[in-house]
């Protein structure tokens, strides 16, 4: 698998750099070649339940039926043609392996209404997906599976959970933490990497868990919105990504969240599974989740974990932290890391899912 790796590397990290073919491309230029990867984008939809949903499918031409991988979202980056799954629809089709990135529920062309922090519907989002595309002849219905990125790795192993449809997971910076000890995590190092004091930095903790110990049940909403109404007007309030109001626990969607423990999740998971980390992700606790997944490793042979040298939490081995750790940056990430790039097309390869 190392051969197999190194030698993508070059190829993969090159190939990332190169637009996604969604759009219409200018004419050749008189002195092209003609490329060997040949895709078609192609506009589809879906159902699950009532909700119908929109994405695009990159499918590389191939004499016999290809693996095929669904992309699931960063809570940041909602629609198919953000620029976090650019290198999804250049790289992987190169390797014969299609790929479908759609709208998450409630953004772009997938509806008005989000699932409300349940991680369940969005899984069984991602099964329809995939389910989806079980029909397509084009495309071997053993052999599709999910790659999600962050809240997104969180889902594909759900998924992969509770539909025998799923074939394998990639599951990359995903926390083996519940959602509020991400997030304390997350919002400490956005305010260090952004120059603020320890005392500041105590508030913080102490509004956050105030939140997060009503949501839990053992703490009152009063108490939470007056630590909210103090924070709300400092300037790292931001950091936080938190509301100014606290949500009725019966309804919020964070209480969802930070009832889902993504270990169990995970050691659900019986097929084939990557799991990759940026060693200097200042948004996911790396350490802790990778000590977490060794004390499941014997129950999961199917699984795989790299920590990857100088990547960030999407991948990007070149942005600088202050602007990887300020929220405009949010949805704007594009993975560069070629040791992510080789480690993925490696596993595909390695694994059977890749057609060249």
């Amino acid at each position: 698998m190392r051969t197999v790796a190194r030698l993508w590397a070059s190829v993969v990290a090159l190939a990332v750099l190169q637009p996604a073919m969604a759009e219409p491309r200018a004419a050749p230029l008189p002195w092209s070649a003609p490329a060997t990867t040949k895709v078609a984008t192609e506009e589809r939809r879906f159902t699950n339940g009532d909700t119908e949903l929109a994405g695009t499918l990159y499918m590389p031409a191939n004499r016999r039926p290809v693996a095929a991988v669904v992309v699931t979202h960063s809570a940041s980056s909602p629609l198919r043609d953000a620029s976090l799954y650019d290198h999804l629809k250049t790289a992987l089709p190169a390797l014969g392996i299609a790929v479908f990135a759609y709208d998450r529920r409630g953004s772009g062309q997938s509806g008005t209404k989000t699932a409300g922090g349940d991680f369940t519907l969005l899984a069984d989002d991602a099964i329809a997906a995939v389910q989806s595309l079980k029909g397509d002849a084009r495309i071997d219905s053993r052999r599709i599976g999910i790659w999600g990125l962050s809240q997104g790795g969180w889902i594909g192993p759900l998924a992969a959970s509770r539909s025998a449809d799923v074939a394998f997971v990639v599951a990359v910076s995903a926390p083996v933490v519940t959602a509020d000890v991400q997030m304390l995590f997350s919002s400490t190092n956005h305010l260090i990497a952004n120059g603020h004091s320890q005392g500041e930095i105590d508030q913080m903790t102490a509004t956050r868990k105030a939140v997060d110990a009503y949501m839990r049940g053992s703490g009152s909403r009063e108490a939470a919105q007056k630590m909210i109404d103090a924070a709300k007007t400092q300037p790292w309030f931001k950091y936080t990504y938190m509301g100014e109001t606290v949500r009725d626990r019966a309804v919020s969607g964070w209480r969802r969240e930070i009832e889902n423990d993504p270990l169990k999740n995970l050691s659900a998971v019986a097929v084939p599974t990557l799991v990759l980390y940026g060693a200097d992700d200042a948004v996911v606790p790396v350490a802790v989740s990778v000590d977490r997944l060794r004390a499941i490793a014997a129950q999961m042979p199917k699984m795989t974990v790299h920590s990857i040298a100088g990547a960030d939490h999407a991948m990007e081995v070149s942005a600088d932290r202050s602007i990887s750790l300020d929220p405009k940056h949010d949805g704007t990430e594009s993975p560069d890391s070629a040791e992510y790039l080789a480690l993925l097309a490696g596993w595909l390869t390695a694994e059977g899912f890749a057609a060249r």
